[in-house]
């Protein structure tokens, strides 16, 4: 046989991964990433209220429909950068510097809508206090998550949407 014959038919058994289950695996990773983050600086602003998870909820909601979205083409565009930037730095070293860097930008967005959802923009010395309050708060989280993320699941993810 040839290499050729050989490489058709390893790939003949080959299914690709439904669509389905893709938007599945983004949606968990959105949830646990944007939740988490979205969830602390929530809870830093107002505290544990009454109102505590419906505050969330429209937290984690708004940043469903702007700051994920864009963190996603975010992340893209710094992967390749690192590339073409740093191609003599190991994979792993650029993944941490994009997760860093992803950890520093996802959490300045979803903290600007926590403030603008709690505090809005009529004070702003108080707004920009909301919005500090979070980023430093949820900064923790935040890193931990993107680093995690960035040198475990996120090759795991992207070779899964490969598929």
């Amino acid at each position: 046989m040839t290499a050729q014959a050989v490489m058709n038919d390893s790939f003949v058994g080959q299914k690709k991964t439904p669509f389905v289950q893709k938007i599945l695996v983004m949606l968990g990773m959105i949830s646990l990433m944007g939740g988490s983050i979205t969830g602390t600086m929530t809870f830093l602003n107002l505290g544990f209220t009454d109102t505590f998870y419906i505050d969330w909820a429209t937290n984690f909601l708004t940043a469903l429909v702007t700051v994920i979205p864009l963190g996603f083409m975010m992340m893209a565009l710094l992967t390749k950068g690192a590339e073409v930037l740093l191609p003599k730095v190991t994979e792993k070293v650029r993944d941490v510097l994009v997760g860093v860097s992803m950890a520093l930008i996802m959490e300045s967005g979803m903290a600007f809508i926590s403030a603008y959802n709690h505090v809005g923009l009529d004070n702003q010395h108080e707004f920009v206090n909301a919005w500090m309050d979070g980023v430093l708060g949820a900064l923790p989280v935040a890193l931990v998550l993107m680093i995690s993320i960035s040198l475990t699941i996120k090759p795991k993810v992207e070779k899964f949407l490969k598929s």
